[in-house]
C-alpha cells in the first residue's frame, strides 16, 4: 500500500501546477502523519485482517467499543467464514467507505472440483473467465438476484492438488467468488464449489506491514492507554488520506480552505496543483498544501480546462470532511473590510 510521505502530496511528480508560488501556514492544520493523537483517531482508517467466524458488522462494532468511538464503518462486506483485508473507517472518515466499496478486489480461493480434470483443460476454462462476465448473485446474497456484468481483471491457477484448485482472482467490486467457482465447474462439466476464501486486496489496502489483526489493534490500544506510547497505535491506525491516495486530486491554497469547509465551491484562483487525468464528472479529492483531505467533490472541469482557465467554478456536489475553522475564514475578513 502506498505510504504517506511527510510532505504528501508534493513529492509526487504527477501533478500539474497552476502556480509555483505556494506556501502553507504551519499554524493551521497538520500534515496527516503529524496530527495529535486525538485528532488522528477522529479521521483515520485501519487495514484490518478480518478473522473468520465474525461478520464485518461485528468487527466494526467491536472496534467502536474498543476505541470508545461512535462511528465506525467497513469498506466492503466479507462473509462470516471469510478472512482477509477489510478496510475500516473511523469517525469523520466513514464517508470514504463509498470509495472503498467501489474499489477493485483481489482474492485467493480454494475451489474443489467434483471430478478430477486435466491441468490443461482446467487452465483453458479458467482463462475463459478473464474479462467481462455475467453473474447472478447467489441465493444467500444480501442484494437483489439480478444478472449483472462484472470484470475479472486477472485470474490465475496457483496450485492444483487432486481435485482442489488454488486460484488468485483480481476483480471488480461486487464479483461473487462462490458463484465464480460454480460457473467454472459448470463449464468444465464436472461441477465445483468454493471451500475457502481470503481477500488479499481491497483498493489501495493489501497484505503489507500495515495489515493488523484484531489482537494487534487491542495490544496497540492497551499500550497507548497504559503507557501513553502512540507508536504502535499509529502503525495500525492510518491517516484517512491513505484511502484516497490513488484518486484524482486538486491541491487548494490555504486561503480557499476555510471557505470550502463553510460550503463554498472551488474556483480556479484557489488551485495550486491538480492531477492530469481529471475528466468532467469525476469524483476528486480536494487537499490542502499539507495533504489534508478537505472534501470529495464532483469536478465540472477537465484537467485541460483547469489548466487553461483563469477563473470559473471547478467543483460541484461537494462532501466536506474537514471541520470548520481548522483554517481561518479569510473570506469573512475580506468581506468585512470591503463593507
Amino acid at each position: 500500500m502506498p505510504k504517506l510521505p511527510k510532505n504528501f502530496p508534493f513529492d509526487r511528480n504527477d501533478l500539474i501546477y497552476k502556480t509555483e508560488k505556494y506556501e502553507t501556514n504551519e499554524q493551521w492544520g497538520f500534515f496527516p502523519n503529524n496530527r495529535p493523537i486525538d485528532q488522528h483517531l477522529e479521521f483515520a482508517v485501519i487495514n484490518l485482517d478480518k478473522p473468520p467466524n465474525l461478520t464485518s458488522h461485528e468487527v466494526s462494532a467491536y472496534i467502536s467499543k474498543l476505541l470508545g468511538i461512535k462511528k465506525v464503518a467497513h469498506g466492503g462486506t466479507l462473509d462470516p467464514g471469510v478472512s482477509g483485508v477489510l478496510p475500516i473507517a473511523l469517525q469523520r472518515a466513514t464517508p470514504l467507505t463509498r470509495i472503498l466499496l467501489r474499489s477493485d478486489k483481489e482474492y485467493v480461493i480454494v475451489m474443489r472440483l467434483h471430478k478430477k480434470v486435466s491441468y490443461d483443460t482446467l487452465l483453458a476454462v479458467v482463462n475463459q473467465f478473464k474479462g467481462r462476465i455475467y453473474q447472478r448473485p447467489p441465493i444467500r446474497s444480501a442484494v437483489v438476484r439480478k444478472t449483472r456484468i462484472r470484470t475479472i481483471y486477472d485470474i490465475e491457477v496457483l496450485e492444483v492438488d487432486n481435485r482442489d484448485v488454488l486460484l488468485r482472482v483480481h476483480c471488480e467490486a461486487g464479483t461473487y467468488m462462490r458463484k465464480l467457482c460454480t460457473d467454472i465447474g459448470d463449464i468444465l462439466g464436472v461441477g465445483a464449489h468454493m471451500i475457502d476464501l481470503r481477500r488479499t486486496k481491497s483498493g489501495v489496502f493489501h497484505e503489507d506491514d500495515t495489515l493488523c489483526t484484531m489482537q494487534d489493534l487491542i495490544d496497540a490500544w492497551v499500550i497507548y492507554r497504559d503507557e501513553k506510547d502512540e507508536s504502535l497505535l499509529r502503525r495500525y491506525i492510518l491517516p484517512a488520506e491513505v484511502a484516497i491516495i490513488n484518486m484524482p486530486r486538486i491541491i487548494v491554497n490555504d486561503g480557499a480552505v476555510g471557505a470550502l469547509t463553510y460550503g463554498a465551491q472551488l474556483y480556479v484562483p484557489g488551485i495550486v496543483a491538480f492531477s492530469p487525468n481529471i475528466k468532467e464528472g469525476d469524483l476528486v479529492a480536494l487537499l490542502t498544501i499539507k495533504g489534508e483531505l478537505i472534501a470529495l467533490a464532483k469536478s465540472i472541469m477537465s484537467s485541460k480546462q483547469i489548466e487553461l482557465a483563469e477563473k470559473g467554478q471547478v467543483t460541484g456536489d461537494t462532501r466536506v470532511l474537514m471541520p470548520r475553522d481548522v483554517y481561518p475564514a479569510i473570506w469573512k475578513k475580506h468581506s468585512s473590510i470591503e463593507a
